[in-house]
């Protein structure tokens, strides 16, 4: 089995355990740092009077030390490596926007500590030259975290209206790090409810450390690929030139053309499933020396270049082929046949029309991937029926309905991807069945979290939190962080409400026609492709532990959730 050391953006399951998952169902042992050292967590103090919230403190990062010691201590035994920038640094994604008070000295020099922890990237790819060695970098997102060191959520709002406001262009290093507060005509004044100069101090140490990786790494060779994640963006405001910087970096540096490369780095709106997709291009390039697989897509409603996020600075379309790049396929040419078809289901109306498409795919041999891009934030409940009706979607290869359009695509082109390339290359009886139990179970994990947790048991749990909520200024966003605004009594019913639903939850999914679990003739994953031929798996069980779910950051938004299928191989008729 391959190794891979994997470093993730923090402890999220999206960014954790899914990968983990992932790797399973494409043969591979993802070898992560210790839970304790990657724990991110939201503020886990406060102060109040009365029935009134004062201030909340304490938030928890990622230990930088001791990840840069696991990667140094693993690095001979792993097959490659996949590592975040913000981890490795800064302890985490939202330890990378941290307000700050200074944003340290000039660069390069800028903070030696920082330099040092990013610089195990070099040590790493000159002791093991051979190893392909892939790394997430984040651009700063607009928003500052809410309650994270005291930050709350009308802070949240205010900086992310402040920071989309149009910013002066700028194309010049210093230029950027000095200019974010000015307009296209003049500056921006004051804020209220966050400190505006720190969060540039934060800005411009991020922007620093982006600039270092692309410079002293990326360019210099000790970085085979890097995916730069743009988190939570948009068409205007502070982010814009520091994304224009960024590709003309890859085009001056790394040879790349209108900010891109498909070989060496690219950059687009996702941070949440740049994890999977790396992986994906692992699989590929471990299993298949990186063969170009050939995807396509098919829209069901508006086309993707129709749509852009308010999250997002690229349209719909253009992100697809951005991350059909990073997982490493190519997008189909014109005449050409795919091996794999990305379905977007852009339309509710049109999903009875997807669904056809995924039987005729499977009929000629085609694999799927399905997108749900008509959910916002969660998947949509006409579009998930629908495709739960049809006994093709066990066989998918990746599916997501879960948050931005880049979240949903890194997730699913991800799995896709990645299973495509033990699908093809392996023959082992044992690792089949392994792998396929394993993709079975993330098939399944994102169907019950996207639709049955995301779209109906969370309104629920926000509902009673929100009802009983300790202090009378955050009763409306007591759900954010319900260990500090929900009494350990109404946790502790929270805890229960949600393992009792998502109970009732795994046993209607596994009867849904996707997955037919119990029945006489269950609905099938595929198991193994060798040439043109398909074998297959059958549905076999579903379990969820009853202590399984719970919320890992102690709010309503992230949840736990591993359930287990086991499939059976088929026998021929």
């Amino acid at each position: 089995m391959k190794k891979v050391l994997y470093v993730p953006l923090d402890d999220r399951p999206v960014n954790l355990d899914d990968v983990m998952t992932q790797g399973k169902s494409a043969g591979i042992h993802v070898i992560t740092p210790h839970v304790n050292d990657l724990r991110n967590r939201l503020d886990s103090h406060k102060t109040s009077s009365g029935t009134t919230l004062l201030t909340t403190s304490s938030p928890a990062y990622g230990d930088t030390a001791r990840i840069r010691k696991f990667i140094l201590h693993h690095a001979a035994s792993a097959d490659g490596f996949i590592i975040s920038t913000d981890m490795l640094a800064y302890g985490g994604l939202i330890g990378s926007r941290r307000l700050r008070a200074d944003a340290g000295g000039a660069y390069p020099a800028y903070d030696p500590e920082i330099t040092n922890l990013l610089d195990v990237i070099r040590l790493v790819k000159q002791s093991y030259p051979d190893k392909p060695v892939y790394v997430l970098d984040t651009i700063m997102r607009l928003a500052t975290t809410s309650f994270a060191e005291g930050l709350d959520l009308a802070a949240y709002t205010e900086s992310r209206n402040f920071m989309l406001q149009p910013r002066r262009s700028f194309t010049q290093f210093e230029d950027i790090l000095s200019g974010y507060n000015l307009s296209p005509t003049g500056s921006y004044g004051s804020t209220a409810t966050f400190d505006k100069e720190q969060y540039y101090n934060t800005r411009q140490h991020k922007f620093k450390t982006n600039h270092y990786i692309l410079e002293k790494l990326a360019q210099e060779g000790y970085i085979d690929f890097l995916a730069v994640g743009v988190d939570d963006a948009n068409t205007q405001g502070v982010q814009i030139n520091e994304i224009h910087f960024v590709e003309e970096c890859i085009n001056g540096w790394l040879g790349g053309m209108n900010g891109q490369n498909p070989e060496r780095a690219i950059i687009l709106p996702d941070a949440d499933g740049l994890g999977q997709a790396l992986l994906a291009r692992m699989a590929n390039q471990l299993y298949r020396n990186g063969a170009k697989t050939e995807c396509a897509v098919q829209y069901f409603g508006p086309h993707g270049s129709t749509i852009t996020s308010p999250y997002e600075y690229m349209d719909v379309h253009q992100n697809i082929l951005r991350h059909v790049d990073i997982v490493g396929a190519a997008s189909e040419s014109v005449g050409g046949s795919a091996a794999l078809e990305i379905i977007a289901v852009t339309a509710a109306d049109q999903t009875p029309a997807a669904v056809d498409r995924l039987a005729a795919n499977h009929a000629n041999g085609v694999l799927s991937v399905v997108i749900d891009f008509v959910g916002s934030g969660a998947a949509d409940a006409a579009v998930t029926e629908s495709l739960l009706g049809s006994r093709h979607t066990g066989s998918i290869l990746g599916y997501s309905g879960w948050n931005t359009p880049g979240n949903k695509i890194g997730i699913a082109l991800g799995m896709g991807q990645a299973r495509y390339a033990l699908l093809v290359t392996e023959t082992d009886a044992a690792a089949l069945s392994s792998a396929v139990n394993a993709h079975g179970s993330l098939l399944f994990k994102r169907f019950l979290k996207d639709y049955y947790y995301k779209r109906l048991a969370i309104g629920e749990i926000r509902e009673y939190s929100r009802a009983h909520s300790l202090y009378v200024n955050v009763a409306a966003i007591a759900d954010q962080n319900m260990l500090l605004f929900n009494s350990p009594e109404d946790y502790s019913h929270l805890q229960a409400l949600l393992r009792e639903r998502m109970q009732t939850h795994t046993a209607t999914l596994a009867g849904k026609n996707a997955f037919l679990i119990g029945s006489p003739e269950p609905a099938c994953s595929i198991r193994q492709i060798s040439g043109a031929a398909w074998s297959f798996a059958e549905y076999s069980s579903a379990a969820l532990h009853y202590h399984d779910p719970g919320y890992i950051w102690g709010r309503a938004f992230e949840i736990t959730l591993k359930p287990s299928l086991t499939l059976h191989k088929k026998r021929k008729n």
